[in-house]
């Protein structure tokens, strides 16, 4: 499939570079099939019923991008996949500063180049204690903002609060996962008050979301794989309510990822606990996810195929026509939307 197909024109004014405040006051489009609706986020709570059950990423984002020097050059790295505590795999500038055997120093925190990949990925092995690893990334790292946001503005003490969601618990991912962003406490009250039951999975989103797909066609792009877990617990209950009728409401395209990684093809969630590199394009069957939250996206990036691929290609090329002629707010610190799947 060209990759071509998946472009669209951006006005660069379109992009948000913060969040709205509150949160939940974002707009929200509806997207069913030829059906665009113009509403907002707390307006979910109506597009729900009790027996839905809501399916957010739990994971929480560190400050994985840092600084430094080898030698007298600068360099800078961004984290993207924890291999061991203090092994983590990274994307570096300039690469070609960041050569086997290398020392880096982040301001005291040092750390060795003992593996090189293609594309500007280097993997490290940082000088710490294995349990202060998060600290030490606390200490001397940056949150990580898309490039879209973090070459018109610098990152500030805002974003340590704006760039993580109500769910995040588990240390380890380098992005949020952005459709999380817009919920709030008083989100989850309306929620719960109707009975819509709500559950986490946890899948530590990589650097490599931000990636432009370089390849001319789909089938030759490779995906970085990222780290996920489902528990035994969670699978049960969403099969149980999936049995009862109920449909499994997937928080951001991490979340729906995740899902459908761990789905059989009978749509069964298995418990989950490894890597997914899982690359979803139109012409894909959806076996665990019956409705979509997410947030507007990248042309021609892996999560703008995702969302063609369900609620259909022309459908989300006319919603996305429409968000931008109704200016709504794009990317990570963006407006939402709620996708339904294409009839087949």
């Amino acid at each position: 499939m060209n990759v071509d197909i998946f472009d669209f024109d951006l006005p660069k004014e379109r992009i948000a570079l913060r969040p709205v405040e509150p949160r939940d006051s974002a707009r929200m489009l509806l997207v069913d099939n030829g059906d665009l609706h113009d509403a907002g986020v707390l307006d979910l709570v109506d597009q729900l019923g009790p027996n839905d059950v809501l399916v957010s990423n739990d994971t929480r984002v560190i400050p994985g991008r840092l600084r430094g020097k080898r030698g007298e050059a600068n360099v800078e790295v961004t984290l993207h996949k924890r291999e061991e505590p203090t092994l983590w795999r990274v994307f570096a500038r300039p690469a070609k500063k960041c050569r086997m055997g290398d020392i880096l120093d982040f301001a005291g925190l040092k750390a060795e180049v003992v593996e090189l990949g293609d594309e500007g990925e280097r993997t490290l092995r940082f000088h710490v204690d294995p349990t202060a690893m998060t600290a030490a990334l606390e200490t001397h790292g940056d949150m990580p903002l898309p490039p879209y946001i973090a070459s018109q503005r610098g990152v500030d003490e805002r974003d340590k609060d704006d760039y993580q969601t109500v769910f995040a618990k588990e240390d380890g991912a380098v992005a949020a996962p952005t459709a999380g962003l817009h919920f709030t406490p008083r989100l989850l009250e309306k929620l719960d008050a109707k009975g819509i039951k709500r559950h986490t999975v946890t899948l530590h989103v990589g650097a490599g979301t931000f990636l432009p797909v370089k390849a001319e066609r789909t089938e030759d792009h490779k995906m970085h794989s990222e780290w996920g877990e489902i528990s035994p617990s969670v699978a049960n209950a969403l099969n149980e309510a999936r049995a009862k009728g109920g449909r499994i409401v997937a928080v951001g395209t991490t979340s729906l990822r995740l899902l459908e990684s761990a789905a059989d093809e009978d749509g069964v969630i298995h418990p989950f606990s490894s890597d997914t590199d899982i690359f979803i394009t139109p012409g894909y069957r959806f076996k665990a996810v019956d409705l979509l939250m997410t947030n507007f996206h990248l042309p021609k990036s892996t999560l703008f195929m995702l969302v063609s691929a369900f609620a259909g290609l022309e459908t989300m090329k006319a919603a996305y026509m429409h968000a931008i002629e109704r200016e709504y707010r794009f990317y990570s610190y963006g407006d939402s939307s709620l996708l339904y799947p294409q009839k087949r």
